[in-house]
């Protein structure tokens, strides 16, 4: 129980961690990356389920690594008088606390917020929950999908006149939950650093992931008019800012034959002049401001037959060599050998003593004089 993190901005924050499934730990691991001394507290009689989602290697669940890791992991009934105490004496010298439970259940227990400040008045409690701690939902349960659509989010996700699509990331979990369980951190530890006394964060993920709506909100209040599908100018509205298919194909692990897309970003005018004059389509400068969903279509289609004359790799290339933002659509199997991730060390290959060797997303934020380097998995 007495290891400190090497490197890393964080050394010197201790945390608890008494979350479970992906938001707090996520966002657990990534402050234990950058050097937070966090120890994972696992219930013996509710342990984190996801250690028991697929896939495995050799029996481990790859979830449970892949949110897991660069923590100490002890377990400890903290329902019974001895956990209790044993939670408290690991408390005495803590920094944070982040749970996931609903409103109420640490309290029932007797090691909420209010308890644990009475015997460490400097402690911080991160309370992650879907709908936060006060409100008519504080109580309900919930999961990504569900504060996705009641954020607003999920409401212009997908395609015109198509239902909403179920979005192939779990945005709230990791923006409303992971991230902001960082946020709330640092601020919180700040803050005391100030005052002298810790609080708790209330972190709500259908809150916190409503800043995504922060360009169509201002698109509404301005004009009045509710943000459609598909059709604001960042999300689809525009044919020079999109994704478009390539001439050639790609074979998945399935042997499925999957089409090859780029991104076309050139949404500044300075860049759509550029390319409409490399491609020799000056009557397409138009393009940038369709006046109706048909002129819409018309314009991709067109975009779409020439983007179709060349392959995934000459457009990137093309792309490359003119500065015309314009990105190969990469799938997960290609993410370690393109140079980019590469030399971002993007994808982090560790060694687990059963798993083995376990490719899994490096650290997204790169300090000059503290780096921030995983250490694996570790037991107390």
């Amino acid at each position: 129980m007495t290891r400190t993190p090497t490197t890393g901005p964080l050394q010197g924050l201790r945390i608890l961690d008494l979350t479970r499934l992906l938001p707090g730990p996520l966002g657990t691991m990534l402050m234990a990356d950058m050097g937070a001394d966090v120890t994972k507290i696992e219930n013996p009689n509710s342990p984190d389920y996801v250690s028991v989602f697929p896939p495995h290697i050799n029996g481990v669940s790859v979830n449970y690594l892949a949110y897991n890791r660069s923590k100490k992991t002890l377990t400890l009934d903290y329902t019974t008088p001895d956990g209790r105490e044993a939670f408290f004496r690991l408390l005495d010298t803590a920094d944070v606390v982040v749970e996931q439970f609903r409103p109420g259940h640490l309290d029932r227990l007797g090691i909420g917020y209010q308890a644990a400040a009475a015997r460490n008045p400097g402690i911080i409690y991160v309370s992650i929950t879907g709908y936060g701690q006060t409100g008519p939902y504080a109580h309900l349960a919930g999961h990504d999908l569900n504060y996705l659509g009641l954020s607003g989010v999920l409401s212009l996700t997908g395609q015109p006149d198509e239902p909403p699509t179920v979005p192939g990331v779990q945005l709230a979990d990791i923006m409303g939950g992971a991230y902001s369980c960082v946020m709330a951190t640092l601020a919180a530890v700040y803050a005391r650093h100030r005052t002298g006394t810790g609080q708790q964060v209330d972190v709500s993920m259908t809150d916190c992931v409503m800043p995504l709506l922060s360009v169509a909100q201002a698109l509404y209040a301005g004009t009045g008019n509710v943000p459609r599908r598909g059709e604001m100018p960042l999300s689809g509205g525009q044919p020079n800012y999109g994704v478009y298919r390539c001439r050639d194909e790609k074979r998945a692990d399935t042997e499925a034959v999957q089409p090859n897309y780029i991104v076309l970003g050139t949404l500044e005018p300075k860049f759509w002049q550029k390319f409409c004059a490399l491609v020799d389509r000056p009557d397409w400068l138009a393009f940038m401001l369709p006046q109706t969903p048909d002129e819409l279509a018309t314009y991709k289609a067109q975009i779409q037959a020439l983007i179709a004359e060349r392959t995934q790799a000459e457009w990137t290339a093309f792309g490359i060599e003119h500065d015309l933002l314009i990105t190969p659509v990469l799938t997960l199997d290609e993410l370690p050998h393109h140079p980019y991730h590469q030399a971002r060390h993007m994808i982090d290959t560790q060694l687990h003593p059963v798993a083995g060797e376990v490719p899994l997303i490096g650290v997204p934020i790169k300090f000059s004089d503290t780096p921030a380097t995983p250490t694996g998995w570790l037991t107390a």
